[in-house]
């Protein structure tokens, strides 16, 4: 089939190689601008997707926008059959969604309705979903709205990451596209509408969620740090100089006690229910390192209170 990709990130890369790998002619990649780099912002680096699509000898178009009848006739130029879209950054109007032959397909992480929006992946973490899932979506004007092709289902481990189950996702979502887009060739691909019930929004995250919170239940902040992780990471301030100290994961544990409060000697902390114990910390501008690597350097008794 004659296909246009558009995505931008890490996670978009496993189906833009799947498709061209099943034989797929990508007629051209629509990806974010290059962004900013280096420490004064001067170097411009090229999107994930960017890279790759170089890689196979796509050609890459950059615009800071869909909207008006160039983009769509730009498009439309390129008389592909369908658009694969996979967290591109842009939105697409009207025009350019029905500028395709057969209509664009999206590759959305969640189960939806759940978790429409920005951040499904992370959301699905942070409320303690024990299952998710990836979803190729027929696209149309709404957020995340269109009717549903094929989905498959993951389960979440208890101590999951919103990093693994990312790096997880994008895997099954990219052979699912493929799947999706085999189906389609053969006009066998039919779409289900999505639910009215069930429907909840993956709001983009917030700088202030990532403070963690020791008062919250145990359950809730492991959920937090887990679905923050890595990026942007749930923090604590720590030492004399206040400075931000990320966990990267922890795991539930027995004890209680006022919350923040050190219960031993091994990272177990009390919360407002409960207590977590962290698993794995990052310093600013250090490494990731597992409790114990972080106890040599940084005395956390028992007793002590974290802000």
């Amino acid at each position: 089939m004659r296909i246009i990709f558009m995505g931008t990130p890490d996670f978009a890369v496993p189906t833009l190689s799947e498709i061209v790998g099943r034989g797929h002619e990508v007629v051209a990649v629509f990806t974010r601008a290059p962004a900013p780099s280096g420490r004064r912002g001067l170097d411009l680096t090229p999107s994930p997707v960017h890279t790759v699509a170089e890689r196979f000898g796509i050609p890459v178009f950059t615009p800071k926008s869909l909207k008006g009848e160039e983009a769509a006739s730009q498009v439309r130029a390129l008389d592909a059959q369908v658009a694969v879209v996979v967290a591109y950054g842009l939105i697409l109007p009207p025009a350019v969604l029905e500028a395709p032959e057969l209509g664009c397909l999206n590759l959305h992480g969640s189960l939806l309705p759940r978790w429409r929006g920005a951040a499904p992946i992370q959301r699905a973490i942070m409320a303690g979903d024990a299952e998710t899932g990836v979803a190729v979506m027929q696209m149309e004007a709404g957020l995340d709205t269109g009717p549903v092709g094929l989905l498959e289902r993951i389960t979440i481990a208890p101590d999951m990451t919103a990093g693994e189950l990312h790096d997880r996702m994008s895997l099954i979502g990219a052979d699912l596209m493929g799947r999706a887009l085999a189906a389609l060739e053969r006009g066998g691909l039919h779409f289900t509408p999505q639910s009215d019930d069930g429907i909840a929004y993956a709001a983009k995250i917030e700088k202030a969620e990532a403070r963690i919170d020791w008062s919250r239940p145990a359950r809730q902040v492991h959920n937090i740090i887990r679905g923050l992780s890595p990026f942007p990471g749930a923090w604590f301030p720590f030492g004399a100089d206040q400075g931000r100290v990320k966990v990267l994961r922890s795991t539930l544990a027995t004890g209680s006690g006022a919350p923040g409060t050190a219960l031993d000697d091994g990272l177990t902390i009390a919360c407002g229910e409960g207590a977590v114990r962290l698993v794995e910390l990052q310093k600013a501008g250090k490494q990731p390192m597992g409790a114990a690597t972080f106890l040599n350097g940084n005395d956390v008794p028992a007793g002590t209170l974290l802000a």
